[in-house]
């Protein structure tokens, strides 16, 4: 009974916190580029078991459409969505094969709504054939709106590894030595050559599930990026926890990595 009258109050109140928050954000100081890892979708199916959802990824992929909305509403230009990193291969081939087959659902709904253009980063290479050439297939749909890179089987150190070995096959194809490559290759010669080459760096990271570490996640674009980390699960994020997040950077003294 108690629980039932808290959760009623909660729901009368929030939207007026919410108002609230967007009143006093500052827009003009909004990040155009958000990154999210999207953590604790397992955690969230154990604390939910009559959800027929083993593994919560249903759940957490349910949320992306309308978090890229409010991302909309708050003049986001780039989002990064870490969908899989390369160490989740290491999990039981069942809930691989689920998890991909829900990325891959998530992907065509995301690509669907004709409302963003969405760009598949990572190593693709180390994915099933069909969902490698779904993501490949991929092509830009609009000049505006929202870019939507979908980390799939993505890891920072493979991101750089891959980078610097784009970097010394151009050199190479272009009659250079490696000694001599090796000897010019500068920080913008790597950004170049990342997966996310032509993008601003990400401002703003959110970690949702209390984990307070990025685990690779873009790892050199984040060098001077502001980190939020949320309590709650991937699939419970509410609007209010990203405009709290909004607010949180907009106050923050940016000092860019000094």
């Amino acid at each position: 009974m108690f629980d039932s009258i808290r959760k009623l109050i909660k729901s009368l109140l929030y939207p007026l916190y919410e108002r609230r928050l967007v009143r006093s954000l500052d827009f003009s100081k909004t990040p155009h580029h958000v990154g999210v890892i999207l953590d604790g979708n397992r955690r969230w199916a154990k604390s939910n078991p009559t959800s027929h959802d083993p593994h919560g990824h249903k759940a957490g992929a349910g949320k992306i459409i309308e978090f890229l909305g409010w991302c909309e509403e708050a003049e986001v230009k780039v989002v990064t969505l870490w969908l899989l990193s390369t160490d989740n291969f290491k999990r039981s081939e069942e809930e691989i094969e689920e998890l991909l087959k829900i990325i891959g659902d998530t992907v065509d709904q995301l690509a669907a709504t004709g409302r963003w253009n969405i760009k598949p980063v990572g190593a693709l290479d180390l994915l099933p054939e069909w969902l490698e050439q779904k993501l490949s297939a991929l092509k830009p749909v609009r000049n505006d709106g929202v870019e939507v890179n979908v980390a799939i089987s993505y890891g920072g150190r493979r991101e750089i590894v891959d980078a610097v070995k784009s970097y010394m096959s151009q050199e190479a194809q272009a009659g250079r030595s490696l000694n001599d490559a090796a000897a010019d290759l500068t920080t913008e010669d790597i950004s170049k050559f990342l997966y996310t080459a032509g993008q601003p760096d990400p401002e703003l990271l959110i970690r949702t599930s209390g984990e307070q570490r990025l685990g690779g996640f873009l790892l050199w674009q984040s060098a001077t990026s502001e980190y939020y980390f949320c309590e709650a699960y991937w699939p419970d994020f509410r609007r209010v926890d990203f405009l709290r997040a909004l607010r949180s950077y907009s106050v923050r003294q940016r000092r860019f990595g000094s």
